[in-house]
Parts: structure tokens; C-alpha cells; sequence
């Protein structure tokens, strides 16, 4: 690959065994340029060849709707400096040129770097061409006067207003197309085989696993309690969220640092008892590819024969790395060859001086453990989502092994992966050479005939 883009991503401690990440990203065969678009520092930056800021909500264009009600609805978002500086008439072609930090706006970004591309002999530019100028790069204003022009109602409603449709959604920032949508089956139909709304569902069945034709919770999972009989087999659940957080982009809100900044093991009281450990004891969790080693947390919040994790917190970040330190610790990463890893804390979370008083009012050290890099890569035999339930063994550390320590075997993580590839290989069928029901549909589904398994 000669040029990967990372876009608000941070696979290398969000993913599972971001270790075959951070491999992948320092090879120059495998990846030849890396460049990170992300609005704050983050572990997989430290490996980008550039490191571009992304804007936030408030600088920048997007479009979104949500089923906060049975009506459908689009908003517009834009970026505040930008638009405050057209209503105090100055003229703004990028809107780096108004945003804080001169950072880019994303939509004109690829639209720039696209045309930039393209000498107009490789077909790239005829993507990016202005609608209403013939041959010319399409402007943000224009991209989104185009799409404004097409939902059905705004335009009147902008004429009404004596302004168009581009002019009413900057005015307004939303617009309602329909106030309800309920009984659309009446008129449209359902989008399955038999038009109907299905309990028996004959895909399932043709794709090979009729035992999920209807549905049903008798699914016996990796992690199913058949599955965990040893003394020391528990689940992990390690992706539930906090309040405090949003995935791995809020590590640099000082205050929200401040209230969560560690993720210790939620234990049961009786498998507390079980295990023997209390309050603020080391536990050692052993995935299928690695082992991190964690403070327990006593409480009846969650179900005896489970250990909770939380997602968000375990950040770090090495000697040489820059970034954020409200949240991230001091590690080392060795390699001891042969694909065997290991992750060991060298120094918690820290004071500083700088600009702003409060880096030096830092008053926690704990920045939690990073698990997800322990986690198995388990890509569901039917959906091919990651299973994200991990099957583990808990016991005490042994001597050596301190709080923070992570090791994983990379090797072992891809012959893992591969055997629940062959998972789904053992049961799938394709019905007419389908890759998948053509039925389901994406919200950008590829032509219809890469749909079809080529023989």
C-alpha cells in the first residue's frame, strides 16, 4: 500500500492486538506513507509519517439526521468562524483560513487533495467537478447547495423565504421533510424476500445456519458458561463505556481526565472471595493471544462469573511520543522476537508546566491498563463483526509481573484469528454464487456484481 490515511482512528489501541498494528504501521513495504488525520494525539499517530489535525464539530461541514422521533429531518452543521466571517461580509475560499489553528475543513480537504492528484489524465477530477461550472473543482458551497437542492421540500421552503436552499439550512440549520414516516411498508413493502416483516428468515437458512431462522438467545458463544467451566474461566467485558469519555478522543479534556483515569477489574464479591484478593489486588488476565495485569474493584454492579473493563482508559504513550499527559502513562514496548511483545508502565500520570496553570495541578498518577491490545481478533462467523467478549483466565501475578504489564504473541493472535476465519468457511453457503443476501443492503453497497462470488 503506498499511502494509508487513518481518519479519527486509533486502531493501534482501540483494536484488538493493536501489536500486529504497530508492526504493520513501521513496515515500509507493507505501508508506504501513513498519514493520520485526527483531532488529537493519539497512540496510532505516534506511527504516521504526518500527523494532520482534523476539525471538531464546530469546524467543519457535515450533514446529520437521528430517529429522535418518527418524522425524518436533516441539520447542517458549519463551521462557526467560517460563517460568522461571510455574515461580517469578508470573502473565505478554504475555511483553514478562518479556523483555529488553521486547521483543514474535511470536506474540502478531499476535495482539494483529489484534484491535486489528478493532472486530468487519471479520471479522478470528473468526481470533483463543479455542477453548475463546467470543468472547474467543485466548492464546499456548492457541494452542499447541490445536496440541499435534491431533499425534497426545501427548496419550496426557501423560496418561500425569498432565499435558497443553501441559505435556508444556514439560516435555520435543519429542515423537516416529513413529520411521520410510520406505515412506509403499506406503500413500499418490506425490503425481504417475501415483502413481509419476517420471524422465519430463509437466507439464514440457504446461508447455511438454519438454527438462526428465527429469532432466539440460545447462541453458544465462546464465552457461553458451558464454555467457561474451569475454576478460573470468566468472561471479560471490556467495551462498555463511561459518561466521562468518547472512545479513545477525550483523553485531552483535562476535567473529564480528572473524573475517569483509570479502569480497574469490576469483581463480584463472591468471585472476589473466590480468588482471594480484595480492594486494590493484582489480578493476572490471560486472553487467548497475551495477559495484562490489573487493580481490582469489589462491587455488586455486575454479575458474579463476569469481570467488567471499562473502554476509553489505558492510554499511553512512550519517551519519545508527544501528546496529551491527563491520562496517558510512560510505557516501554519490547520486542523479544519471534512476535512475543510486552507493554511495562514506566512512570504513571505526571504534573508539568506549561501555558495552562492546571498541568501543573495534576493531582492523579493512575492511568490505567491498556487491554485491548491483549484482545483476541475474533470476527463473527456471521456478520463479521469483532467479537469483542473475551474468553479468559484469571490468577494472581507472579513475581516480576507488576501492575500495567502487558504481554502478547503476535503469532499465536493471527493463527487464532485464522481459526475463526475457518469458522465461518465450515457452515457458509452461497446460494447463487452470493456473497451475501443481496437484500441486505449498505448505506454505500458496491455494484451489483461484486455482490457474486467469482468462480
Amino acid at each position: 500500500m503506498d499511502v494509508y490515511f487513518t481518519r479519527v482512528f486509533n486502531p493501534v489501541w482501540t483494536y484488538p492486538d493493536g501489536f500486529s498494528w504497530i508492526e504493520m504501521l513501521q513496515n515500509e513495504d507493507a505501508v508506504g506513507c501513513h498519514v493520520a488525520l485526527t483531532p488529537t494525539w493519539n497512540e496510532t499517530a505516534f506511527f504516521a509519517d504526518y500527523v494532520l489535525p482534523m476539525g471538531h464539530a464546530s469546524e467543519r461541514h457535515d450533514v446529520n439526521s437521528y430517529a429522535t422521533s418518527s418524522g425524518k429531518w436533516v441539520a447542517f452543521r458549519q463551521p462557526v468562524l467560517r460563517e460568522y466571517a461571510r455574515r461580517e461580509g469578508r470573502e473565505v475560499e478554504f475555511t483553514h483560513e478562518v479556523n483555529p489553528g488553521e486547521v483543514w475543513e474535511e470536506d474540502e480537504f478531499w476535495n482539494e487533495l483529489s484534484w491535486r492528484i489528478d493532472d486530468g489524465t487519471m479520471g479522478i477530477r470528473e468526481h470533483f467537478m463543479s455542477p453548475y461550472r463546467e470543468g472547474e473543482r467543485i466548492t464546499i458551497d456548492e457541494y452542499y447547495q447541490y445536496m440541499f437542492e435534491r431533499i425534497p421540500g426545501l427548496p419550496e421552503a426557501a423560496e418561500a423565504e425569498g432565499t435558497d436552499p443553501l441559505g435556508y439550512m444556514r439560516k435555520h440549520g435543519a429542515f423537516l421533510i416529513e413529520e411521520a414516516t410510520y406505515n412506509k411498508h403499506e406503500d413500499d413493502g418490506w425490503p425481504t424476500p417475501s415483502g413481509k416483516q419476517e420471524i422465519y428468515s430463509k437466507s439464514m437458512v440457504e446461508f447455511g445456519y438454519p438454527e438462526h431462522s428465527i429469532p432466539h438467545y440460545r447462541v453458544m458463544s465462546h464465552v457461553h458458561p458451558d464454555n467457561l467451566q474451569e475454576e478460573d474461566e470468566y468472561c471479560l467485558l471490556p467495551n462498555f463505556r463511561l459518561p466521562q469519555h468518547i472512545h479513545s478522543r477525550s483523553a485531552n479534556a483535562k476535567w473529564l481526565a480528572e473524573i475517569a483515569h483509570r479502569n480497574p477489574l469490576w469483581v463480584h464479591p463472591n468471585d472476589a472471595a473466590k480468588l482471594g484478593v480484595g480492594e486494590g489486588d493484582l489480578l493476572k488476565v490471560e486472553t487467548e493471544i497475551g495477559w495484562f495485569i490489573d487493580k481490582v474493584w469489589v462491587t455488586e454492579g455486575i454479575k458474579p462469573g463476569i469481570i467488567g473493563c471499562s473502554h476509553h482508559i489505558g492510554r499511553w504513550r512512550r519517551k519519545q511520543d508527544s501528546g496529551n499527559r491527563y491520562m496517558t502513562n510512560e510505557v516501554e514496548i519490547e520486542d523479544f522476537g519471534d512476535g512475543k511483545m510486552r507493554m511495562r508502565t514506566v512512570e504513571g500520570v505526571r504534573p508539568w508546566e506549561s501555558d495552562d496553570p492546571d498541568t501543573n495541578r495534576v493531582w492523579w498518577r493512575d492511568g490505567g491498563v491498556h487491554q485491548n491490545i491483549t484482545h483476541a481478533v475474533q470476527p463473527d462467523p456471521i456478520s463479521g463483526a469483532h467479537c469483542w467478549l473475551q474468553k479468559v483466565r484469571i490468577t494472581k501475578p507472579v513475581e516480576g509481573e507488576k501492575y500495567g504489564d502487558v504481554e502478547v504473541d503476535t503469532n499465536k493472535s493471527f493463527e487464532y484469528y485464522k481459526k475463526w476465519n475457518e469458522m465461518a468457511k465450515e457452515r457458509e453457503t452461497h446460494p447463487r454464487g452470493e456473497r451475501r443476501p443481496l437484500w441486505m443492503n449498505r448505506p454505500l453497497p458496491p455494484r451489483k456484481e461484486h455482490w457474486f462470488i467469482r468462480e
